[in-house]
């Protein structure tokens, strides 16, 4: 149950609550569905049912920025699953890469043979170009652009592995970085950002590669298992002699070693993302890009030094996440979260850590661009009696529990009469 996995965090509890009781809606108001087309209607379906950390930011955006950033995260879905499906042999994938951004313009386009789990996607692929074709000429031109060179950029990291480090911020760069050039230039055709915002394509990058290196890093169990390579070689090859070695019980050393190596180059790019977050005037563009990059520096926290990335699913918890939710709506608020969760990264520091050297200059220099001082934030934990918290957390769970039970008897009775 997400409740108690937030026991020993009251602040947790108290927001899982209240965005059990709608505090949600401040961050993430609800659309109005009915006044849409069927096909646009069915497009933000398949945006919910595809994206477990984008779909709400999404919908909370304003005006027509929203519909083209739906569109924009279902086109690249949909090309990403290309990728991902490794049932599809090279001579058919690789040219549907270089040239997925011609079907946009197809009418009928699809692709029924898929075996991912987001397969609807290209199988439905006309319902989704219907409404690309929908959208305004300079968001047409934007998502068919970074549609074109993501595709090529994925064949090429088909027929390679991940090498250098360098060639790891490249595949970065093609599946995420960008993804936030092409957001970037979206928010400011959109007009609710400056031109500035669009135009300056390596902070952009480095919102892309800051979220698309956590990831790796975190997942690195699930694509071994999926025969997936997305470590570089360059860092693993220091500590084994093959990725999956890294698993092994015996190499636990040497493979925290290579992991708190990817994630202190993971962190080389926040700096960037307080200066690109700076910039941003719009509310609902703020939360947007806020929200996915203070989860992914908890993530890295949770990942840092920790056997568990080699052995099972290392997640932060749901309270957590509700929290930075509720909390990164402000410059401020983000400058807190990053300082606070660099310093307890900092905690964990070992001194026989090859990197140690490069982590602590990094997460100075982080400490440094937050621009406030530990003693000038304000703290992120309420300072509450212990039988208040005590009295809180009880009343937090039972209506918690009163909350779901009701839910999902309300589930069962739509169920029924449907």
């Amino acid at each position: 149950m997400d409740i108690l996995k937030s026991l020993g965090h009251p602040e947790e509890i108290f927001n899982l609550f209240k965005f059990k009781m709608g505090g949600c809606s401040t961050v993430m108001p609800k659309l109005d569905y009915e006044s849409m087309s069927d096909s646009l209607r069915t497009c933000y379906l398949y945006l919910n049912q595809t994206s477990r950390s984008f779909a709400a930011v999404i919908q909370a955006l304003d005006g027509e920025l929203r519909h083209a950033v739906c569109i924009f995260y279902l086109v690249l879905r949909a090309l990403d699953t290309v990728e991902d499906d490794m049932t599809i042999p090279l001579d058919k994938k690789v040219p549907m890469l270089n040239d997925f951004h011609t079907y946009l313009y197809q009418d009928d386009w699809c692709f029924t043979e898929s075996h991912e789990k987001d397969r609807q996607v290209l199988a439905d692929f006309p319902t989704i170009s219907l409404e690309f074709r929908n959208l305004a000429k300079e968001y047409r031109d934007v998502i068919s652009d970074i549609c074109h060179r993501m595709g090529v950029g994925m064949a090429e990291f088909l027929e390679k592995k991940v090498g250098t480090m360098k060639e790891w911020d490249l595949y970065c760069h093609y599946v995420a970085g960008l993804v936030g050039i092409g957001l970037s230039q979206l928010f400011s055709a959109s007009l609710l950002e400056d031109p500035e915002v669009g135009s300056d394509t390596e902070l952009a990058n480095s919102m892309g590669l800051f979220l698309q290196k956590t990831n790796i890093i975190r997942d690195y169990l699930e694509d071994m298992h999926e025969a997936r390579v997305f470590w570089p070689q360059e860092a693993w090859s220091q500590f084994a002699g093959r990725l999956e070695d890294l698993a092994q019980p015996e190499k636990l050393e040497s493979a925290l070693s290579c992991l708190n190596l990817l994630v202190t180059d993971a962190l080389r790019h926040v700096p960037d993302v307080i200066a690109y977050l700076s910039r941003l005037r719009n509310q609902t563009v703020f939360n947007f890009c806020a929200i996915p990059q203070v989860m992914a520096i908890a993530t890295l926290l949770a990942c840092y030094n920790n056997p568990m990335v080699f052995q099972g699913v290392v997640k932060i918890r749901k309270g957590q996440a509700v929290t930075l939710m509720m909390e990164a709506t402000s410059m401020r608020a983000v400058q807190t979260i990053i300082a606070q969760y660099s310093q307890e990264i900092l905690q964990k520091v070992s001194h026989t850590d090859p990197s140690r050297d490069k982590t602590l200059c990094i997460l100075a220099l982080i400490r440094e661009k937050s621009a406030l001082s530990q003693s000038n934030l304000p703290t992120r934990t309420p300072h509450l009696s212990p039988m208040y918290l005590s009295a809180a957390m009880l009343l937090a769970a039972l209506s918690w529990q009163y909350l779901s039970t009701t839910e999902a008897q309300k589930q069962v009775t739509g169920d029924m009469q449907g």
